[in-house]
């Protein structure tokens, strides 16, 4: 790798960077080389989508990427004192939507087996959330990957991580619902931050549409369907969380099929979408944008079609109607069960 400079100058210079975001001292040329680091990603993220959707190529399997928000990155090394910022591993993401766990499965089993360069840096049971779920009820598995590549156009972008999530319909509505939680309260179940009855409610409904749709348990396995229902019921008594997810209008966005498409989302609730056909002006209007926007909630993301785009960023239209469809379902079918022996049990509304 002679002449070759890692992203940002070094990885000690991009964690030095990372420290002094979190110190809250940073200079201006620390934030130049987080920008350089950052947008060093877009390589790794092509390769990856390209390898993903050929992989799934004539499949249902949704793919989209993301790049990691700038104040998501500096919330994170807030959140985290020892996290190492060159070693941040999901500031590149590929997300992949399945049918089912058992389609989930299978594409990664193969996956794993695929014969290229780049290095799988975890155990593969290490980040399996089906396995065994958070506390918070986020369902779903993670992969990290190292970056490596012997063309002389990508050997300046060895070392970098990217992160691939790969989540059913189910556990997306879920992990949908949680972020739009955070958006429209004062609480960040994801985070576990803010009042514990929105992360416990959210919890809980993880577990009922594990139970109801996927028939896996959750982060409750010890409580009985009718504890885990009674609970929720309880909570959304208290919170009217599905009553609330039910008023949402989704968020009206100007969206065009071309590839790349900057969201902004506005404290307000407000949305807007600025589309491009070319990745490397979409990097550049990011760049500018959080700079003029420092307080907004901005995200490029890359998708085949606007319909793929609701479907694995829904949380930014403000979109929890499939997860409120599910906790429905749920509902009736736990409920159902304790009656099955004595009649055939009455469909609730929704």
């Amino acid at each position: 790798m002679s002449g070759v400079t890692f992203p940002g100058g070094s990885k000690s210079r991009v964690t030095k960077a990372g420290e002094r975001i979190r110190d809250e001292c940073a200079t201006p040329e620390d934030l130049e080389v987080v920008e350089e680091w950052r947008a060093a990603h877009r390589g790794v993220l092509n390769t990856f989508q390209a390898i993903l959707r050929n992989r799934t190529r004539g499949t249902k399997v949704t793919v989209a990427q993301r790049h990691k928000r700038k104040l998501t990155i500096f919330d994170k090394l807030k959140r985290l004192p020892k996290m190492k910022l060159a070693r941040m591993d999901d500031v590149a993401g590929c997300r992949l939507i399945f049918r089912s766990v058992k389609d989930l499965y299978a594409f990664r089993a193969k996956f794993h087996g695929a014969r290229f360069n780049h290095t799988l840096r975890n155990e593969p049971d290490k980040y399996d959330y089906i396995k065994y779920p958070k506390q918070t009820g986020y369902r779903g598995i993670h992969d990290v990957y190292e970056y490596n590549v012997n063309s002389e156009a990508g050997k300046a972008l060895q070392g970098l991580y990217i992160e691939i999530q790969y989540r059913t319909l189910v556990q997306h509505a879920w992990a949908t619902a949680v972020e739009v939680v955070g958006f429209i309260t004062q609480s960040q179940p994801k985070f576990q931050r803010g009042d514990t009855r929105y992360e416990k409610a959210m919890a809980l409904a993880s577990e009922l549409l594990a139970r109801a749709h996927e028939q896996l348990k959750g982060p409750f396995p010890e409580l009985s369907d009718q504890e885990v229902l009674d609970q929720f019921l309880a909570l959304d008594n208290e919170l009217h969380l599905l009553q609330t997810l039910r008023g949402l209008n989704s968020a009206k966005s100007d969206l065009t099929d071309k590839r790349n498409t900057i969201l902004i989302f506005s404290k307000e609730g407000n949305l807007q979408a600025r589309n491009f056909r070319d990745a490397t002006d979409a990097l550049r209007a990011l760049f500018e944008l959080e700079k003029e926007m420092p307080d907004q909630d901005i995200v490029l993301v890359r998708a085949d079609t606007s319909e793929d785009v609701r479907l694995a960023f829904r949380n930014y239209f403000t979109d929890a109607r499939e997860f409120v469809r599910l906790i429905d379902g749920a509902c009736t079918k736990l409920s159902g069960r304790r009656v099955l022996h004595r009649r055939s049990p009455r469909r609730l509304p929704g």
